[in-house]
C-alpha cells in the first residue's frame, strides 16, 4: 500500500492570498523571512487579512536563508509563549521550513532535532496550531510538500525533515508574490523545480498519482522557465503553478541522489566564504545524476519517457538520454548556471576558478559521500550508489566529467 497527501486547500490563482481572512481562530504567528515580502507589501497585507478574520497576530521576523537548528529553537520558543492555533509562514523555501520545524517543536516542546530527522517518524501534529503555507518562489514547492531543509552549521550539514505530518493543511500559490522574484532566484528555483519532477518520476516510489503531476509540471517548466527568467509576467505566473505541481510530485513520490548531494555539499564548504545554493547545486547534479542512473534499464527507460515528454526527439532510450542531458545542461547555460563546483564562484555565477579550493573538496570528499549516501532522499534513488561510486560521482560534479560508471 501507498499513501498520496496533500494539503486539504489550495488556494491558487492572482488573489489567493486573500483567503487569509476566511482562516477560523484566535491567534496566528507569521513566519517570514528577510524582508521582500515587507518591502512589496505582501506581509502587511497578509496581518490584515488574518486580523480581518478576528484573530491576534504575531510575527517572527528575520529567518535567514538555509535556516539553522537555532532559529528554529529560538521560534518555537516564541510560539510557546504567545499560544498561536494557526502558523502562517509567507515567502520562499526558507521560511516556511524553518516554521514547519518550529511547529513541531511547539507542539512538542521535549523534540529535539535528531528526533524530527527520523523520517516519517513523528508524532501527530495538530493539537495545537494548524499550519498555512504561502509560496513566493517558484521552486521549492514546500508549501504542498512533507519536507523541510534544516541546517547544522556546527555540522555543516543540511538535514531533510521528512514527514506527512508537516504537510500544510492550506496552501496558497498566488502568482503575484512571484512576481517580485530577482532574477537569479527564478533560475535557481526553477531548476530546482525541474529536479524535482524529473526525480519524483525516476524515484523507486513513482506511482500512478505522482507520475501524472510530474510529466505534465516538466513541460511547464521547459516551456516556461527561461521566458520567466528573461521577465515574461505570463510565464512567471505559470511556473509558480509548474513548480507547485511538481512539489505534489515528489512529495508522495520522494526524491533522489541530486538532492542527496545538494544537501551534503550545501553548506559544508561555508568556512570559505559562500553556499553551494540549493537550486543551483541540483542544476549542476542533475545531468551528472541522470548519466548514472540511467544504468539502471527502469531508470533508462523513465528517463527515455521524460525525453519524449519533452520532445527532444531521439530512437533508443539511450539516445534520449544523451538528449535530455544536453537539453539540461543548455538550461543552465541559459540560466547562467555554472557546469560544476569547480566553476561555482562566491555569487553563484560562472567563474573560471570558484570559491571550493580542489584540495579541499577531495579532502572532504569522503566525508560528504559517506552523509550524501546516508541522506532521507537515496533511499528512493533508482541506483544505489557505493561509497566510491558516490566520491566518484562527486567528482564528476566538481569537474564537469563524464560519467562512465
Amino acid at each position: 500500500m501507498s499513501r498520496f497527501t496533500l494539503p486539504r486547500d489550495i488556494y491558487h490563482g492572482k488573489g489567493a492570498l486573500a483567503e487569509l481572512k476566511n482562516l477560523k481562530g484566535k491567534k496566528a504567528v507569521i513566519c517570514v523571512g528577510g524582508g521582500s515580502m515587507k518591502r512589496n507589501g505582501f506581509l502587511d497585507r497578509a496581518e490584515a487579512y488574518l486580523k480581518e478574520a478576528g484573530m491576534e497576530v504575531k510575527l517572527i521576523e528575520g529567518i535567514e536563508s538555509d535556516p539553522s537548528v537555532d532559529t528554529v529553537m529560538k521560534g518555537a520558543a516564541a510560539m510557546a509563549e504567545f499560544e498561536p492555533d494557526w502558523i502562517v509562514a509567507i515567502g520562499g523555501g526558507s521560511p516556511i521550513d524553518a516554521a514547519k520545524a518550529m511547529w513541531i517543536k511547539y507542539e512538542y516542546p521535549n523534540t529535539t532535532f535528531e528526533d524530527m530527522c527520523k523520517v516519517f517518524g513523528l508524532p501527530k501534529l495538530r493539537t495545537k496550531a494548524h499550519f498555512c503555507a504561502i509560496s513566493s518562489t517558484s521552486g521549492t514547492a514546500t508549501e504542498v510538500t512533507s519536507f523541510s531543509i534544516i541546517t547544522d552549521y556546527k555540522k555543516g550539514i543540511k538535514y531533510p525533515i521528512a514527514d506527512f505530518e508537516i504537510t500544510p493543511d492550506v496552501a496558497i500559490v498566488d502568482p503575484e508574490l512571484a512576481q517580485t522574484m530577482p532574477k537569479k532566484l527564478v533560475a535557481h528555483t526553477g531548476m530546482d523545480a525541474m529536479t524535482h519532477a524529473i526525480e519524483a518520476y525516476v524515484s523507486t516510489a513513482n506511482c500512478d498519482f505522482t507520475d501524472a503531476l510530474a510529466l505534465h509540471a516538466i513541460p511547464m517548466i521547459q516551456r516556461d522557465l527561461i521566458g520567466s527568467y528573461n521577465g515574461d509576467a505570463d510565464k512567471r505566473s505559470s511556473m509558480h503553478n509548474a513548480q507547485c505541481l511538481a512539489g505534489m510530485a515528489f512529495s508522495n513520490a520522494l526524491l533522489g541522489i541530486v538532492h542527496s548531494m545538494a544537501h551534503k555539499t550545501g553548506a559544508v564548504f561555508a568556512d570559505f566564504g559562500a553556499h553551494i545554493i540549493h537550486g543551483a547545486a541540483n542544476a549542476m547534479y542533475l545531468p551528472k545524476v541522470i548519466a548514472f542512473n540511467a544504468k539502471d534499464k527502469t531508470a533508462l527507460k523513465r528517463y527515455g519517457v521524460i525525453a519524449d515528454c519533452m520532445k527532444l526527439g531521439g530512437t533508443s532510450d539511450e539516445e534520449k538520454v544523451q538528449l535530455l542531458i544536453a537539453y539540461l545542461r543548455k538550461m543552465n547555460d541559459d540560466l547562467n548556471i555554472p557546469h560544476c563546483i569547480k566553476n561555482y564562484g562566491p555569487d553563484s555565477l560562472p567563474c573560471e576558478q570558484g570559491f571550493v579550493p580542489e584540495e579541499i573538496f577531495l579532502e572532504r570528499l569522503p566525508e560528504i559521500a559517506k552523509n550524501a549516501i546516508g541522506d532521507a532522499c537515496t533511499g528512493s534513488n533508482p541506483r544505489q550508489p557505493s561509497q566510491k561510486e558516490m566520491e566518484d560521482l562527486l567528482k564528476c560534479c566538481y569537474y564537469d566529467t563524464e560519467v562512465n560508471f
